[in-house]
């Protein structure tokens, strides 16, 4: 299909992807890291003609598989070297890499992928922008008017401080997050690390948020990252006027991404 492209973000936990046709997302979906030879695998039906039922959506699969003469473009970028080298064996595969953003002061060792929703965060609604992924780590990275990064932080996820708790203690058992907001003062172990992890992490998300503000008092302040929507709802009840403030939007690598592909022409395939 003409105008067709996938967008793969390699994430710490999970393969990220999107589907563009032209400037229109059609779809994104997630799934887990692949083995060597399990990517090896599908990159080998996908260039033969069969497009792999196992990543790709079955829309995309009946629109394209009309026409199989061309190779369907993959673009990707990762925090994952890895898995980067398996997915650049797929001959239409391209590598987004710091170097192709319109972002200044970045610097050498910035994860692809806080630039990439910086860039889609300032490109949607504007900038000064502020960034806050609620993924493996939790990241707030912001940028001033002239799309220059002014700097950020990074702490770990969520569900990455529990399992850390879990995993370097001798008693303190694993605990899931709750939909809602957990009650902050907990009679019981798990509901106590709940509460720490959850409570701590929204005032330091309000504090955040408010330094940012007296420096960029006409910010706009976006959320993404795959507990946004959870971060949120733990935010509109125990903030609601700071919750009030944020645009929650999951595909902010992807408009990233988009946004390169469509200004930077010299993205090049890469050799492998």
């Amino acid at each position: 299909m003409k105008d067709s492209y996938v967008l793969l973000m390699i994430g710490n936990s999970r393969l990220h992807w999107a589907w563009f046709v032209g400037t229109t997302l059609q779809e994104a979906w997630d799934t887990n890291h692949l083995s060597v030879s399990a990517v090896k695998q599908r990159i080998e039906r996908w260039i033969s003609g069969i497009m792999p039922a196992e990543i790709l959506p079955s829309r995309l699969i009946a629109l394209h598989s009309s026409d199989a003469s061309s190779l369907l473009p993959l673009y990707l970028a990762s925090v994952v070297p890895s898995q980067t080298q398996l997915w650049q064996t797929y001959p239409a595969a391209k590598v987004i890499t710091l170097d192709h953003l319109p972002l200044t002061g970045v610097y050498p060792t910035l994860g692809i992928d806080r630039a990439l929703a910086l860039l889609g965060a300032g490109e949607t609604i504007g900038y000064p922008v502020l960034v806050i992924d609620a993924g493996t780590a939790l990241t707030f990275t912001g940028a001033n008017a002239q799309q220059q990064l002014v700097g950020g932080c990074i702490i770990p996820g969520l569900r990455l401080q529990l399992q850390s708790l879990a995993g370097g203690t001798a008693a303190l058992p694993a605990t899931q997050l709750s939909p809602q907001l957990p009650p902050r003062w907990a009679v019981e172990t798990s509901a106590a690390i709940e509460s720490g992890v959850v409570y701590t992490v929204l005032a330091g998300i309000r504090d955040f948020i408010e330094d940012w503000r007296r420096q960029f008092p006409d910010t706009q302040i976006a959320v993404t990252g795959g507990d946004s929507i959870l971060l949120m709802t733990y935010l509109q009840t125990q903030y609601p006027e700071t919750a009030s403030q944020l645009i929650s939007d999951p595909h902010l690598i992807f408009w990233g991404m988009h946004s390169v592909i469509q200004g930077a022409s010299g993205i090049c395939t890469n050799s492998v």
